[in-house]
């Protein structure tokens, strides 16, 4: 597996350092202490873009804080003793904060910053599949290369559906052109923070059901994932029948769901059972460098009577067959296509301070084949 960075040069500057305090309005008559010698390190990671990885020390100090500027306010992540991390996703100067604690309000300051520089991704970046492969046939795709979305193949499904669409879910589902977009050769799809229908989040969700259905075959998707915390993109599908039994009877097949805040790593899932909550069988596909925002990749399935294998970029990482699933087994029947974003709901958590927005998950297409 190849990656094409998009990050040509994170640049990193010493800004101005200040020493300061932060003390109770009327201090105790007994002299506080206050750490001296405030000692930083503030680097880039070698292996993984946009990741900054500071620490520091000082004498007399009870313990450390390290608080990362982003463009919706400083978060402050977890220490690891004296050292912190923090990944950026946009481009520009942030402040860092280094702070030795005598107590929680009474600390020893240092403040350096870091420039970061990220490039444009193009459909250039990244893995491409086969357009062909032996023994089967291309029964249809969809390669995003006009400028309107297909209507004889996808449908909106808009709202916030019951119950957060069954997984109390934050987001607002828009139709039309506000949240999902076809130009340049891709499909953009966008969660945004804003109000509507009573919820603060927008995105998109398309569905081929009733149009675009299919049983067996190899499927490819290729795609760029977003990032962030309560951000839950997914490429995925439902039984044909889900009118007549509901879910999870009808089955669910995840070919790619990711949650935002571990963004080098997706899962390929299966969803059955006779009522809720379903019985799943799933598996992770982690990078052991980089991320799947950096660049494009390929998400596939190959399905056939009774298996279901999963693949990021040709390598294969998670099989089901009905010794996975027991007595139940309803991956035999025809199913339809969903992608989405979702924000917020019971796998991703919600939305905080260290989420950017908006967010894109941009698909350059998908392609369905069946065995000659």
């Amino acid at each position: 597996m190849k990656q094409n960075s998009f990050l040509s040069s994170i640049l990193f500057s010493i800004g101005a350092l200040a020493l300061g305090t932060a003390c109770q309005e009327n201090p105790p008559a007994d002299t506080v202490l206050l750490p001296t010698n405030l000692v930083r390190t503030l680097t880039l990671s070698p292996t993984q873009k946009g990741r900054v990885e500071a620490s520091i020390k000082a004498d007399n100090a009870n313990f450390y804080a390290i608080l990362f500027e982003t463009p919706n306010g400083f978060v402050s992540p977890t220490m690891k003793g004296n050292a912190a991390t923090y990944t950026y996703a946009d481009t520009g100067w942030f402040v860092v904060k280094f702070r030795a604690h005598v107590s929680a309000a009474q600390f020893s300051e240092i403040i350096d910053s870091v420039y970061i520089q990220f490039n444009p991704i193009s459909l250039k970046n990244g893995y491409q599949s086969p357009e062909s492969y032996s023994g089967y046939r291309l029964v249809w795709a969809d390669e995003f290369n006009g400028s309107n979305l297909d209507m004889g193949s996808w449908t909106y499904e808009t709202g916030t559906g019951q119950w957060g669409w069954g997984n109390n879910e934050l987001q607002y589902y828009h139709e039309g052109e506000k949240n999902a977009v076809v130009e340049g050769g891709k499909l953009t799809i966008t969660a945004k923070q804003e109000s509507a229908g009573g919820a603060q989040y927008t995105s998109a969700r398309l569905v081929t059901r009733g149009k675009k259905e299919f049983q067996y075959g190899r499927i490819d998707i290729r795609a760029r994932l977003p990032k962030g915390q309560g951000l839950w993109p997914a490429l995925w599908m439902l039984g044909s029948n889900i009118g007549s039994v509901s879910w999870p009877a009808c089955g669910e097949i995840d070919i790619m769901e990711s949650v935002g805040q571990k963004p080098n790593e997706v899962q390929g899932t299966a969803h059955w059972g006779s009522s809720v909550p379903s019985t799943f069988n799933s598996k992770k596909y982690r990078l052991s460098a980089g991320d799947f925002t950096d660049s494009f990749f390929v998400y596939s399935i190959i399905w056939e009577k009774d298996k279901i294998e999963w693949f990021v970029n040709e390598t294969k990482y998670h099989t089901i067959t009905p010794l996975n699933t027991g007595s139940i087994y309803p991956f035999n029947n025809p199913f339809f296509f969903i992608f989405n974003i979702a924000v917020g709901g019971n796998l991703p958590g919600s939305p905080d301070a260290s989420t950017r927005f908006p967010q894109n998950m941009e698909v350059d297409y998908i392609r369905v084949f069946q065995v000659e």
